[in-house]
């Protein structure tokens, strides 16, 4: 795999699978023997060989079954550690990063296309091992007792691997397209789930269907594509095997009946020896049948692997948590310090050596026309984003690793958007405090002029809210969020009629009163409000 570091199985797991095959062809051998020793010579006593052939079986099936869990042992661990990793670069995307792919596509990627990693690498491995040690111990052995046999197994068995590249390149783009699409038909229809209501409202739900119904259809092609592959490819080995078996079938035959005088090193070949020759025969292409078999899953394995490992890794990242948390005590100031930052890195500078000082229990509005980046400085000061260069300072304490999950605890944020879960408004309340009593749950609804009961039910995203109270609802929830004295809000009062963004304006006012306050806003008669109007567009690249 080009750019994605694949993993190996401890050798001795693989190499006890082999062994394991080894012991079946020890059994081949006393089949061969004990059926050779009762036809010509008539003994019947073969109880030893019996009790040796029972004993390599059980042997056999330990030392196969002890391989095959630790090869699964060591494939589950391993994709266990690719998705803690995955979810620690989940944990550190910014949810400002617009080019982050959707959660349907990650769920996809998690939880289906990771278990075809633990396949790909609990099988493949071990049975590529005897796919290369088998083939040859056995065409030594048929080799020992006749050159002919083993000439026909090494025609026919180069041309397998052959053909197994040929198709497995093909295997691996059609897998890569299969996986792709079912992330894709994951994140649309759980993307349309979402905006179920939207949909109905807009009458699109037939042109919707019919998208839901191109994709399936997609979908089921680009399956029968890899089933075609995987069906291609055990038809090729089949093929061979077929008729490598069926030449040595009838040269064992006709030597056996005498017609047939060379091929065996000088000498006639012995019921014992032409049935070993043809039980090792199909035992030669076994393993070749089983990697044929688990060919299709390496490709798959393969692609689903490097997802797993590369998705999210351009992502924007949020300033990273360390475990060794410091405290960021002191008073609720917020400073940066020649911030320079920009969303991609061919964009131009959105910020260059910008400087902001906010003052303990100050109010400032970040005044500014949309697209000037007042929610941009709030991401910063939240940790939301990484400046590429410049000091961002909280309480006098520079924000980073070990400090920011201390920042954050005194910070409150109300987004544009609050999302709210299905349930009551006194559990999406609690979120901000679990041990939150009724008194203290009625209390923040209260501060925030918000005249609704505890236990009325909203739907996922706060459907039966409107725009205001859903603001002044996750107002109220920042007020039981203990020991905030900062508060972040963006752009409060937009979108919202002059009699709702008045609500919206007394009660942040209410919530916010002996704390210090930034919120980012176009709003006029907010701004005024404010102890100091900081003109964004206008004083990016000066010193505040």
């Amino acid at each position: 795999m080009s750019q994605t570091k694949v993993a190996h199985l401890p050798r001795w797991a693989a190499i006890l699978q082999v062994i394991a095959s080894i012991f079946g062809l020890i059994q081949i051998a006393l089949i061969a023997k004990i059926i050779g020793v009762v036809v010509l010579e008539r003994q019947y006593k073969v109880v030893f060989m019996v009790l040796i052939f029972f004993i390599s079986g059980l042997m056999r099936f330990a030392i196969d079954a002890l391989g095959c869990r630790v090869a699964f042992k060591f494939a589950y661990s391993f994709v266990s550690q690719k998705r803690q990793e995955m979810l620690e670069r989940w944990r550190n995307i910014s949810p400002l990063d617009i080019n982050c792919p959707s959660s349907g596509k990650v769920a996809s990627v998690f939880s289906e296309q990771s278990e075809m990693v633990v396949s790909y690498l609990s099988r493949f491995q071990p049975i590529a091992l005897k796919a290369c040690i088998l083939p040859i111990i056995i065409f030594f052995l048929v080799l020992y007792y006749s050159w002919i046999a083993a000439f026909i197994l090494l025609i026919t068995a180069p041309l397998i691997p052959l053909f197994m590249i040929l198709i497995g390149w093909h295997a691996k783009e059609a897998s890569q397209k299969h996986l792709s699409e079912v992330g894709e038909l994951n994140a649309m229809l759980i993307d349309r789930l979402k905006g179920l209501l939207t949909i109905r409202s807009l009458d699109a739900v037939e042109i919707t269907a019919q998208k839901l119904r191109d994709h399936s259809e997609n979908l089921c092609r680009r399956t029968m594509e890899v089933l075609k592959i995987a069906f291609l490819s055990s038809a090729v080995l089949e093929l061979f095997s077929s008729l490598s078996v069926a030449m040595i079938a009838v040269y064992v035959g006709f030597s056996l009946l005498g017609q047939i005088n060379f091929g065996a090193w000088g000498r006639q070949i012995t019921l014992y020896e032409g049935l070993f020759i043809l039980l090792l025969a199909p035992a030669f292409f076994e393993p070749l049948r089983e990697l044929s078999s688990v060919w299709h899953e390496r490709a798959a394995g393969e692609v689903a692997l490097k997802q797993l490992e590369t998705l999210g890794n351009r992502a924007l990242r949020m300033v990273p948590v360390d475990h060794k948390m410091i405290s960021c005590k002191g008073p609720p100031s917020v400073h940066l310090q020649d911030i320079c930052f920009r969303y991609n890195k061919i964009d131009r500078l959105l910020f260059n050596k910008f400087n902001l000082s906010v003052f303990p229990g100050e109010h400032i509005a970040l005044f500014g026309p949309s697209g000037c980046g007042k929610s941009t400085i709030l991401s910063l000061i939240a940790g939301f984003v990484i400046p590429e260069e410049g000091h961002i300072r909280v309480g006098n304490i520079a924000i980073n690793g070990y400090t920011i999950l201390s920042a954050r605890s005194r910070m409150a944020w109300v987004d544009q958007n609050p999302y709210f879960f299905s349930g009551s408004i006194k559990s999406n309340l609690r979120l901000a405090l679990l041990e939150a009593n009724d008194q203290q749950i009625s209390n923040a609804l209260k501060d925030v002029f918000l005249d609704i009961a505890p236990d009325t039910l909203i739907g996922e995203g706060g459907m039966g809210l409107s725009g205001g109270e859903a603001l002044r609802l996750a107002l109220a929830r920042t007020l039981l969020k203990p020991n905030v004295d900062i508060f972040l809000i963006d752009e409060p009062t937009a979108h919202l009629d002059s009699e709702t963004a008045s609500f919206i304006t007394k009660s942040l006012l209410s919530v916010t009163k002996n704390h210090t306050l930034i919120v980012s806003t176009h709003d006029i008669k907010l701004a005024s409000l404010m102890d100091r109007v900081i003109p964004i567009e206008d004083i990016k690249n000066s010193l505040i």
